[in-house]
């Protein structure tokens, strides 16, 4: 049955990349995927798939039920695009100013239909149910989509036992699937800290508090925490992203403000960070004179936790596609809207090459010239479908 699966997805190859094709000239930005949505929607009922429009807002969730409707198997793909002005000079550049697929959701959109049309072709011989979740607003970074497509019971009727996604990285090569069991990508909690001091003439700094000078020591502080304060045998990054203070170059400011990024991949420690910044901050503003609050995202993406025996399984079921191999990496510190999917039924994420400097594909995710090689996509759908078909 794998000989007729490979052979169908190959039949299936150009109408992949035909459809990645549209949906990149055609980009749209988290919540607002209404044209991806509908593409999505009419190819699954050409296939006589059974779907659900407008979950947690624009998302779509297509089912097929398998021989003995025993367990569900959900295959997440996301939609959105990024605000990027593409450089990459492709025939098929986007179409929509400062709007890109900067990220390859358009190829993931197209490998997963791919996986549909030929899942449905074997519906007849499919162990499991089988749930094609269709993801908005995966780049949002606070709420995203998948929260909301849970709330609107993505996971429900009939309830996903496991989940399954990738994405493709411009880090990694053609020809790989890199993967990692447990924690596989970080948790990306957003802050903003807001220093308020007392404006007053640039000539005259000692008759006023300077926010941007406290604003610097803060910012040697939380850079001081990684080293000094938290355990170093577990990964942590923090990142001031954003500041803003001032509109003159004579006048002191009242207040300023800087916004960045903690990474952790330790539940623990993800506590920890936050708590040291909520109270060592305000305290060393103090000490200048200042105040400063301390805020932290509201439903920040956790950690994306891949479930150790159920990856290495996915491992042999990649294993064996040829023209691929299957590498174990290390955990990066990118974090991922479908750890929220991981949380609720036990899964596996992993990660696609499509680096190929033959081909000039060396930039990276989120670049202006980002691109897929879409010569490979064929293997991202196949890697969908085997895991569907697989024994869970």
């Amino acid at each position: 049955m794998n000989g007729s699966l490979r052979e169908d997805v190959e039949a299936y190859s150009n109408k992949i990349i035909e459809i990645r094709r549209i949906i990149h000239q055609n980009p749209e930005l988290s919540y607002h995927e209404f044209e991806t949505a509908k593409l999505i929607a009419e190819h699954l009922e050409m296939d006589g798939i059974e779907i659900r429009k407008g979950v947690g807002g624009t998302g779509v969730v297509g089912i097929l039920y398998g021989k003995n409707k025993g367990k569900t198997i959900g295959l997440r793909a996301d939609m959105d695009a990024l605000p990027v002005q593409e450089q990459t000079g492709l025939p098929f550049s986007s179409k929509k100013e400062g709007v890109m697929h900067a990220c390859g959701h358009d190829s993931h959109v197209a490998m997963l239909l791919g996986a549909a049309h030929v899942l449905a072709q074997h519906r007849d011989e499919l162990p499991n149910n089988v749930k094609f979740i269709f993801q908005p607003a995966e780049e949002d970074g606070g709420e995203g989509g998948a929260l909301p497509m849970i709330r609107d019971g993505a996971l429900e009727n009939p309830h996903v036992d496991h989940i399954f996604g990738l994405h493709i990285v411009g880090e990694a090569p053609v020809g790989i699937f890199a993967i990692k069991t447990g924690a596989i990508m970080a948790a990306s909690d957003s802050f903003k800290i807001t220093v308020t001091g007392k404006g007053g003439h640039g000539s005259l700094p000692d008759q006023s508090i300077d926010p941007i000078y406290v604003g610097n020591q803060l910012i040697s502080a939380l850079y001081g925490i990684r080293s000094r304060y938290m355990t170093q045998t577990k990964p942590l990054v923090i990142s001031v992203c954003s500041i803003h203070s001032g509109k003159k170059d004579n006048i002191i400011p009242d207040k300023l403000v800087m916004e960045g990024t903690i990474r952790t991949l330790d539940e623990d420690l993800r506590k920890e960070v936050k708590s040291k910044i909520g109270t060592m901050i305000p305290s060393l503003a103090s000490s200048f004179g200042a105040s400063a609050e301390v805020s932290f995202m509201e439903n920040a993406y956790p950690i994306t936790y891949n479930d150790p025996d159920i990856t290495k399984r996915v491992m042999g079921i990649l294993s064996k596609i040829d023209g691929m191999k299957v590498v174990e990496i290390e955990a990066v510190m990118g974090g991922e809207d479908v750890s929220r999917f991981l949380q609720k039924a036990p899964g596996t994420y992993y990660f696609f090459g499509t680096r190929n400097d033959q081909k000039g594909l060396i930039y990276f995710n989120h670049n202006s010239r980002f691109t897929s090689d879409e010569d490979y996509l064929k293997f991202g759908t196949l890697s969908h479908v085997l895991l569907a078909m697989g024994e869970w």
